[in-house]
């Protein structure tokens, strides 16, 4: 089983954005919850933990029934305490919410998780042993969730990940602001407890290959995510940083991280806005994010995007970059042209018209870049069946070759992909991978 390594972690300047409640601030917030009957909040929830239930136990001093409460619907449920959009999700739908303040949903989740965190108490353990094996292609939430499940139910579980630490985006990729690398690794730890064995630094397809994966296993799970953003293909397109790295930087290794002083990020969705969010609170007098359509277009989270302008990043609507200027090595600025728009083109979405004209160059010592990320290979490795790219699956999460489930954004065709719903996704594949492996002995 493989050891997490240490890791050095951001400092002052990105440490999580909201503290911990004391017991009397969760108290007395669990005591205003009205305790619905078919309570909205829970089925805004993508994992559908029984919300009021959790919430009465805290206010009651059950601390533990309030964590196992989650644990049983939501097994990361420390990671989706910090990382949910609550805005949009069960703090949005809680009846309090219209004329009152709603419950502080995500701050009681993340009290009940500390609690047994801090306390080193397993809430679950390995379910008696089935004889079956699977493997988890990916240690992000999608494949720690379905790794955990499985584990419960007495399947033997190997978690292959091809970076060193595992966690996904959880450790790599959400700004400490929202969590800090330590509850990622912790949760992952505590899917080890369960029995899953991890193994880092194994890309699957290259090592282990992928027939072997489907020779030496019952199952096979594909939760790999995607990749770093696509090119841009503009000129001097080699000096724009990537906005994942980006992050990963400020969360590992914040001390070797350069920040300009006259940033700009492009792109404006929940990425972006970290990116942003790094650049401006680790030095940077003057961030600015580049988008090419309007604000109503925006794939950023509105709450994301209002505590950004609280940052004192600012945002060029219609902006369209086309060459980085540059200078022995170094970043000079990034000439831009304005856009209309105009009709619906066959995405459904305007067509995007370049004003003659309009060429604006934008004074810039650093480009990031945060437009989307790229599909990985491993589905052509597995001559699996893609839908733009995305791994296609059935409602039972199975792809197109028996025995190979996959779920997370690496299936995202369609709507938006977040924490919660690759949590989701591991829970329920977990469930019709068992289902397979008891029907079919």
């Amino acid at each position: 089983m493989s050891e997490i390594p240490s890791v050095t972690v951001a400092g002052s300047a990105l440490q999580e954005l909201l503290p911990p409640l004391s017991e009397q601030e969760a108290v007395t917030e669990s005591a205003r919850c009205l305790m619905c009957f078919d309570a909205p909040c829970t089925h805004a929830c993508p994992t559908h933990i029984d919300i009021p239930k959790f919430i009465k136990k805290i206010s009651t001093g059950n601390l533990l029934g309030s964590a196992r409460t989650i644990l049983e619907s939501n097994l990361l449920g420390a990671t989706c305490a910090r990382v949910c959009p609550v805005q949009e999700l069960c703090e949005g739908a809680c009846v309090l919410g219209s004329e009152h303040k709603p419950i502080a949903i995500g701050r009681l989740q993340r009290y009940a998780m500390d609690y047994v965190y801090r306390r080193k108490i397993d809430v679950f353990h390995a379910g008696k042993s089935l004889g079956k094996k699977v493997a988890v292609v990916g240690a992000g939430p999608v494949g720690l969730s379905c790794a955990g499940e499985l584990a419960k139910l007495g399947v033997s579980v190997t978690l292959y990940e091809k970076r060193d630490l595992p966690g996904g985006l959880s450790t790599y990729g959400i700004i400490v602001l929202r969590e800090p690398v330590e509850v990622a690794l912790a949760e992952v730890a505590m899917i080890q407890r369960l029995g899953a064995k991890l193994e880092v630094g194994k890309e699957v397809g290259l090592d282990p290959a992928a027939a072997d994966l489907q020779k030496n296993f019952d199952a096979v799970f594909v939760g790999i995510g995607l990749g770093n953003s696509p090119p841009l293909g503009i000129p001097g397109e080699e000096y724009i940083l990537d906005g994942l790295e980006y992050i990963e930087d400020s969360k590992l290794q914040p001390a070797q991280l350069h920040v300009g002083r006259e940033v700009i990020v492009i792109g404006a969705g929940n990425t972006a806005i970290d990116c942003a969010t790094v650049a401006r609170r680790l030095g940077a007098e003057r961030v600015t994010m580049l988008y090419r359509r309007t604000e109503k277009e925006m794939t950023a989270y509105a709450h994301e995007y209002a505590f950004v302008k609280l940052e004192g990043v600012t945002v060029s609507f219609l902006s369209k970059p086309v060459k980085v200027h540059h200078e022995n090595g170094m970043v000079k600025a990034l000439e831009c042209v304005r856009i209309a728009l105009g009709e619906a083109d066959a995405s459904g979405r305007a067509a995007l018209k370049e004003i003659p004209g309009s060429t604006m160059v934008l004074p810039a010592d650093q480009i990031v870049k945060a437009i989307g990320q790229n599909k990985l290979p491993l589905a052509s490795r597995l001559d699996l069946k893609t839908d733009k790219g995305f791994i296609r699956v059935d409602a039972n999460f199975e792809t197109s070759s028996p025995g190979i489930f996959a779920g997370g954004d690496c299936i995202r065709a369609h709507g938006s992909a977040s924490t919660v719903m690759a949590v989701q996704d591991g829970k329920l594949a977990a469930r019709a991978i068992y289902q397979r492996l008891v029907n079919h002995g």
